[in-house]
This record gives structure tokens, sequence and C-alpha cells, in this order.
């Protein structure tokens, strides 16, 4: 009986850890796509990445009680479905007229749809891996773990879309990612199909009245705390590469290439899946708490020498004319990078175990209450459409190097969660 019960949890963690990846893989096209629609509207470049992020503000809470309602697995076919269908809406933005306002709302309505899917992904994943794990460091290093799948699919997507996309013209329109949105349709077919035949065992959650569940975990300041953190965070790691994106592939400045600037984004990615593997064995014995603190200060200090360094300071990329195989094997077409860029790339090392760390405080010791905190974790994951969308806003008038400051304001909230404010603690109301 128990080998049985021990059978079932390895599955279920193999599972959860492959939707893991699902999430960055549908997250991650927002932003190579919106070079394309930057150059049909000036206005539109994190626009499509806004909506995803979004339907978190839609989704969070009902996604929440449906755990409750129909348990994990059953949520996580209903997120599938809705993945596939907003996959699809996307695919017909690419048969229209490009230039026709119309298409660009067909754009955005999929990537609504999207959203909602990651969104209950999200809301799945991560309590079901930290209460597999049995919470603590354990259910930390469960939820790094996954995170390292998850960075994997977030460096091939924008790899895959930038080789696709290639030098942005006026008549560059979403015809030309086509093939990666049916393999997107695809995988999510096959996801749906996977999970359905697969027999999960999964973590005991109590039946409560929604409300009551909502109020009871808000009476926990540390969640409180830590649902504004995950605000900030989610707009830091996709600010970060998003907007280095826009910075590198504008027509006539650096780079004017989406095919290079997507690769170089890619090794912030990449940076990530090395900093989850590497906090996937780490996490087993460095508290969440000292993990934040530490890569919250190391971003800080990174995010401003490359602020602060001169854009002269440059260096070659080697290689010749590239292949879009060359690309996915990282064989640059050449180029002059800023050195800032480097900086920036580094982040990912920091970002890479962040999430994990502030879930996992969040969460700690509420219990009966973990799926409704849950719910309200994700509905702040609409921190990564908002504040990038400031931060490319900014850029427009301080500049795309400048507008990194505000990722630094974050990151001393960050900080200031992991040195005071994750203490678990019930708020003065409960």
């Amino acid at each position: 009986m128990t080998q049985t019960k021990n059978n079932g949890t390895v599955v279920a963690i193999i599972a959860m850890m492959f939707l893991f990846a699902m999430i960055s893989f549908v997250t991650n096209m927002a932003a190579p796509f919106g070079t394309i629609w930057k150059e049909h509207y000036e206005w539109a470049g994190m626009m499509g990445n806004m909506m995803n992020f979004a339907a978190y503000l839609f989704m969070g809470i009902p996604a929440g009680m449906m755990i409750t309602k129909i348990g994990y697995k059953k949520t996580a076919l209903v997120a599938l479905a809705l993945g596939f269908i907003g996959i699809c809406v996307q695919y017909l933005s690419s048969t229209l007229d490009a230039n026709a306002i119309s298409t660009y709302i067909v754009y955005l309505a999929g990537a609504f749809i999207c959203g909602f899917c990651v969104c209950i992904l999200n809301t799945v994943v991560n309590p079901m891996l930290n209460l597999l794990g049995g919470g603590g460091n354990r259910g930390n290093q469960l939820i790094q773990t996954g995170g390292t799948l998850n960075s994997l699919a977030g460096t091939l997507t924008p790899l895959l879309a930038g080789s696709m996309i290639g030098t942005i013209t006026k008549d560059t329109s979403m015809t030309a990612v086509a093939p990666l949105l049916m393999i997107a349709m695809a995988i999510f077919a096959l996801s749906f199909v996977i999970i359905y035949f697969t027999k999960i065992t999964e973590p005991e959650t109590e039946k409560s009245d929604a409300v009551a569940g909502i109020k009871g975990a808000l009476g926990y300041r540390h969640l409180v705390l830590g649902i504004i953190a995950i605000f900030f965070y989610v707009g830091i790691e996709v600010g970060i590469p998003g907007q280095m994106i826009f910075y590198l592939s504008e027509p006539g400045g650096v780079l004017g290439s989406v095919a290079i600037a997507g690769t170089i984004a890619a090794l912030y990615w990449l940076l990530m899946l090395v900093g989850r593997f590497a906090g996937s064995f780490i996490s087993g014995k460095v508290s969440s708490r000292t993990q934040l603190i530490v890569v919250s200060a190391v971003a800080m200090a990174l995010i401003m020498v490359a602020i602060l360094i001169p854009e002269s300071k440059t260096f070659n990329l080697p290689g010749s004319e590239a292949s879009p195989v060359d690309l996915v094997l990282f064989k640059f077409t050449g180029g002059t990078i800023p050195v800032k860029c480097l900086f920036l790339i580094l982040c990912g090392l920091c970002t890479s175990v962040m999430w994990g760390g502030i879930f996992n405080l969040a969460t700690e010791g509420l219990g009966k209450y973990t799926a409704s905190a849950s719910g309200l974790f994700m509905t702040m994951v609409v921190g990564g459409g908002v504040m990038p969308l400031i931060q490319n806003l900014m850029a427009r008038s301080v500049g795309d190097i400048n507008s990194y400051w505000l990722v630094v304001a974050m990151l001393s909230f960050l900080l200031f969660y992991g040195l005071v404010g994750c203490k678990n603690k019930k708020s003065a109301a409960e």
C-alpha cells in the first residue's frame, strides 16, 4: 500500500514538472511576438504580454476555488484545454491581414485566453509540488527542480521565435511564427491526453468555504507581503529580458535583429535554468529566506552596474551568417554588444530561485488555507504584465537602459521581504 502511494507521488511530481515547462513555453512567446506588432503599432510591443498576465487578475482566485472543488488533476485539464484554444486563436491571427487592427485584437484575445491557462497551471503546480515535498526546504527544492524545466522551455521559446522572425520590417507578420504556434497546439493536445490518462495521487485538501478561505489566508501578514513580492518579482523576471529584446532589436539600433536579440535574451533564461538546477540541490540545505536575501542584493548590484557602465564598452560576437539551427546551438551571427547586456543576462542566476523562495515563504504554515492562498498569490502574477508594460512605456521617455531603475526599485522590496516581511505571523485582524 505504501509502495503504491509512493509511486503515485512520483508520477504526480513528474506530471507537475512537465506542466511547469508548459507555463514558460506559453509565457515567453509574448516578447518576441511583440516585436512584430510594434512595427505595426508603436504602442503594441508589450500589450500581448500584458494580456497574458492580465488574465491572472481575473483567474487567480477562481483557480484556487477550482482546486478545492474538483481537485488538482481536473483543474490542470481545464487549463490545458484553454491553452489549446488560446493558441488556436493566436494562430488565426497569423492567417488574417496583419495591417488590420481587428487582427491585432484577435491576437490579444488569444494571448488573454492563454493567460487563463498559465494562471491555472501555476495555481496547480506550485502548491502541489510544495505539498508533495512536505513544505519547508524540501517543498522549495521540488519547486526549484520544476523551475529548471520551466527555464529550459523559457530558453528555447525566444530562440525558436527569434530565428523564425529574423530581421523585423513593416511586412513582418504573425505568419512568420505560424509553425511555432502549430507546435504549441500539438504540445497542448498531447499534454491533455497524457495528464488525462495519468493516475495522480493528489495531496489532501480540506474543503472549505471560498470566502472564509480567502479571509483566513489574508490574516497572515507574511502572505499579504508575499503577494506584493510576487507582483514585483514576475515584473522583474519578465522585464529584464523583455526590455533587452527591444533594446537590441530596434531597427537601426544596437543590433536591429530579433533573431540575435532573441538568442541573447535566451541566455538569460539559460542562466535561470542553471540557477534553478543548482537551486534544486542547494534548497535542501539553504533556507528560502537566505536565498532570497542574497539573490535580491546581488541582482540589484548587477542591474545598477548595467545602467551605469558606458554603452561604449562593447564586445564582438563571433561567427558568420547563421541559420535557425545555428541560433539554437548559440552560434551567433556576429555583431557588437554592449557589455551592460552581460550584467543583465547574469541576473538570470538571481531570478532563478526567487519564485520558489517567495512562494515557499508566503505559504508556509497556512495549512488548510494553502489552496486559497495560492489563488491569491497567482492573482498578483499580473505584475508580469503591468510592470514590464510600465517599464516599456518609461523606456520611450528615459531610454531602454534607464528604465531598469524601475527593476532596481522592485528588487529593493524583495530584499525587504527577505529581511523582514517574510516572518510568519498573523495580522492583528486575525
